[in-house]
């Protein structure tokens, strides 16, 4: 049951002996789309459906699981790619559409939802803005009428041979989410339920019904409602303006008699909740210490039997410990030690399951598992380019910040460096920042930075999501203050622990990283050797000005989150700290970024020229938030190892 070629012990022997730094970092395995973004099982086992990428849009294909044929594919439009896809029907597939607006880093779901038979025929769109619009260049198909609705499946009704459940929210006017049936070959759908919050998110009993609605209004205060049957009035439930805390439904029992919620706590990471259907009451299951959980269901069905804890030894926990579902995900971890395993999709009747198992340096692998036999079969690697036995290991690091606060992350040593042998450091702080977080899984950014000889440093500062809402709410308005300090914490620590030295340190991150990275040189000018930005935010009144445009819950998130005094955001922006950094800087943007417009850089040099620091530039006029064309990346990459090399003595990248 282990991946072909790649964890023979002979292999895995020879890479410990291996040199740890090559003379040049060959940037094709780390830069290029992956293979595979997802793969999923047809209801009747029949199909597999697999997503690739092709640069500025998606294709989809769909084989034939016994002889790997295929039977259908569909390529979209340009800028346009599939944000997720579901077997609606036994040879119905439907998939949700995002676009690149304004040239974003990660396509932005556009709410409209498309579908086609396994062998291609009969595809629509069913619902979305471009419906019968013929003005937009686009080769997308339509039968219902045009409306500007956000649209989401939330149950594919299995037992319907036509309909599915999906969530409705308009674009403006009427601003309440409803529930429609929609039909998965026509379109046409009827309203079935509505909830008097927006952008809500509903949860279906086993029957199908809608029981629980999870949403806000302007104020961005969370209101949890409850219904017994469908016609029923709504009860509301939880109001977090009332309790102080955040409840999301996340599935029920078997015998549907109990309720699983998702429950935010005045301390530390969230808990699973069971609440008594019939008499409300309510009792704590599962929690952790240090991390929020993640809802395990059975495969096949949406019955909810347990959490798994994410990190870099990922545990799992049970509502019945010692059920047929516990000894089944614990067989899948023994059978793949050192990965993450997890059921992708599965057949109707859960005899064959599409698992599939990831590490920190394996991209992923699809496996069948039959149920009768109790046999997986290996299917596709995600990232055929990869070898995993060639990566470098993520560990697990908890630090102390100067206030008490202990931060959680990870760090990266080049496979094969010695034990214990400082070595250089680049500081990588994740983008978002609230609600994000960085993760033990493969990331081909920091293992191209490892096999350039780098160990690399990640920090979920507070702010970061996953720890529970008071370790997010702890970073509010701490733009370049107890955020940055998290940081700062943190890299004195490896400096303490031996894993590099002080004059060997730089500080790079992309978005919010990019401006960490600018406010960590300004502060700390004697820490960090050099610092690098991509795609950054550097002037926190600019940044406000253009979110204020929004809608109105984006203007009070920004104003709670980050922050509504313009004196102090324009204190915490690197464009007014420009004077205080003296180590080199580079910056890379890209000239149709609509998220952290070009303008933030071209600032950021303008203030860094003024003050006679030596600063590189990257501007690519038709990028955005991130950069998505191969020679693009490669050249970006390249600029950026040349930049570490000459300041820390890393590898550059072959040419």
């Amino acid at each position: 049951m282990v991946r072909k070629g790649l964890l023979s012990v002979c292999i895995a022997l020879s890479c410990l002996g291996a040199p740890a730094l090559h003379a040049q970092v060959e940037l094709g395995p780390f830069i290029q789309d992956e293979g595979i973004l997802d793969l999923k099982i047809s209801p009747d086992g029949r199909f597999l459906a697999a997503t690739l990428p092709a640069e500025d849009r998606s294709v989809i294909a769909i084989l034939n699981r016994i002889d790997r044929s295929i039977v259908g594919s569909f390529q979209l439009p340009a800028n346009t790619h599939i944000a997720d896809f579901w077997w609606a029907k036994e040879d119905r597939l439907m998939f949700g559409l995002a676009q690149r607006f304004g040239m974003r880093d990660y396509p932005a779901s556009t709410g409209e939802l498309y579908a086609m038979n396994a062998d291609g025929s009969r595809a629509q769109l069913l619902v979305g803005y471009r419906v019968q619009n013929s003005g937009l260049g686009t080769n997308i198909r339509s039968g219902p009428k045009e409306e500007r609705v956000f649209a989401w499946p939330i149950d594919m009704l299995p037992d319907d041979p036509r309909n599915v459940l999906v969530a409705i929210s308009p674009f403006g006017g009427d601003p309440y989410t409803r529930v429609d049936r929609m039909d998965v070959y026509s379109g046409r759908r009827n309203t079935i339920a509505t909830v008097p919050v927006n952008q809500a998110r509903f949860v279906t009993d086993h029957q199908g019904e809608v029981r629980f609605a999870v949403g806000s209004r302007s104020d961005n205060l969370s209101q949890l409602y409850y219904r017994a049957n469908r016609g029923a009035d709504w009860e509301l439930l939880n109001h977090q303006g009332t309790s102080g805390r955040i409840e999301s439904p996340v599935g029920f029992s078997q015998d549907g008699t109990i309720a699983y919620l998702q429950v935010t706590q005045p301390a530390g990471p969230d808990a699973i909740v069971a609440m008594d259907i019939a008499s409300r009451e309510r009792r704590e299951l599962l929690r952790d210490e240090a991390v929020d959980p993640e809802i395990l269901y059975r495969p096949g069905t949406e019955v909810a039997i347990g959490v798994r804890y994410p990190g870099a030894t990922p545990r799992l926990a049970f509502f019945e410990p010692e059920s047929d579902d516990a000894r089944l995900f614990r067989m899948f971890e023994q059978a793949f030690p050192g990965h993450e395993i997890g059921v992708a999709s599965s057949t109707r009747d859960a005899n064959t399951k599409l698992l599939l198992a990831t590490s920190d340096r394996d991209p992923g692998s699809f496996y069948t598992y039959d149920a009768r036999e109790k046999k997986a079969d290996f299917v596709l690697a995600r990232r055929a380019a990869i070898d995993p036995e060639q990566m470098s290991p993520m560990a697990p690091v908890a630090i102390r910040a100067r206030d008490g606060l202990t931060v959680h992350g990870y760090l990266t040593r080049p496979a094969g460096a010695p034990a214990g042998q400082p070595l250089p450091l680049v500081v990588v702080p994740h983008g978002g920042p609230f609600g994000i977080s960085d993760a033990w899984a493969f990331d081909p950014e920091t293992q191209l930075l490892a096999k350039a000889g780098y160990a690399v440093l990640q920090v979920n500062y507070r702010g970061s999501g996953g720890y529970g809402r008071s370790f997010m709410q702890a970073g509010a308005r701490e733009w370049g203050g107890k955020m940055q300090d998290d940081l700062t914490d943190a890299t004195r620590w490896a400096i303490e622990q031996g894993h590099t030295t002080q004059d060997r340190i730089c500080i790079y991150g992309g978005s919010y990283g990019a401006y960490a990275a600018m406010m960590g040189a300004a502060r700390e000018p004697d820490l960090y050797r050099c610092a690098a930005g991509y795609v950054g935010v550097y002037d926190l009144p600019m940044m406000r000005n253009d979110d204020r445009r929004g809608a109105a819950w984006m203007r009070t998130w920004f104003d709670e989150w980050v922050g509504a005094d313009a004196q102090a955001l324009s204190a915490a922006s690197p464009t007014q700290r420009a004077a205080q950094i003296r180590s080199p800087v580079l910056l890379v943007a890209g000239g149709k970024d609509e998220v952290a417009p070009v303008g933030h850089t071209r600032s950021m040099e303008r203030a860094l020229r003024a003050a006679d620091v030596p600063v590189e530039t990257l501007y690519v006029a038709n990028e955005g938030h991130g950069f998505y064309k191969p020679e693009n990346r490669r050249t970006y990459y390249t600029k950026l190892l040349d930049f570490f090399a000459t300041h820390l003595g890393g590898q550059r990248a072959a040419q």
